[in-house]
């Protein structure tokens, strides 16, 4: 397996588009309301990490795919994921409720998971872990602050 992985690549910068198309049609973006410092902290390391272990592979800490099958499985889930992320955010891009939230969190925190599990590369499953749980949690709970204030 070589150190980087142009279908990582690929998926990170297919998942970046919407936000990018976001970011310039919304440029008052995302107001974090929820201010617990060590979620954000956890969230941004756990994000760096999968965006990084997406791309490049750490020789000793990524395995590779088990066959070729798992490889094209792991492919398709990936395409499905993306798909569903840009179709969420399509249709969500307007509102702000907590549909859109835990979707456009709980997306890209399978999708890093599940190739991380199947590429077997034990960096990106420990940032997915860390990243998972914290994005989750902040995008939700902002959702609903924004929601409730």
């Amino acid at each position: 397996m070589d150190w980087f992985n142009i279908y990582g690549l690929i998926v990170i910068v297919i998942m970046m588009i919407p936000n990018v198309i976001y970011a310039r049609k919304c440029p008052e973006g995302f107001e974090n309301l929820w201010q617990n410092k060590t979620v954000a902290i956890l969230e941004q390391t756990g994000r760096i990490g999968c965006f990084c272990f997406m791309i490049l592979n750490i020789p000793g800490t990524c395995f590779g795919w088990t066959s070729d099958k798992a490889f094209s499985v792991c492919l398709i889930a990936d395409a499905v994921l993306l798909l569903a992320y840009c179709v969420v955010w399509a249709v969500c891009f307007r509102s702000e409720g907590v549909f859109r939230a835990a979707a456009l969190s709980v997306i890209p925190s399978v999708l890093f998971l599940f190739t991380g599990i199947m590429s077997r590369s034990v960096l990106l499953i420990i940032s997915a872990l860390i990243f998972a749980p914290a994005h989750i949690a902040v995008s939700c709970k902002n959702a609903a602050l924004k929601k409730a204030g």
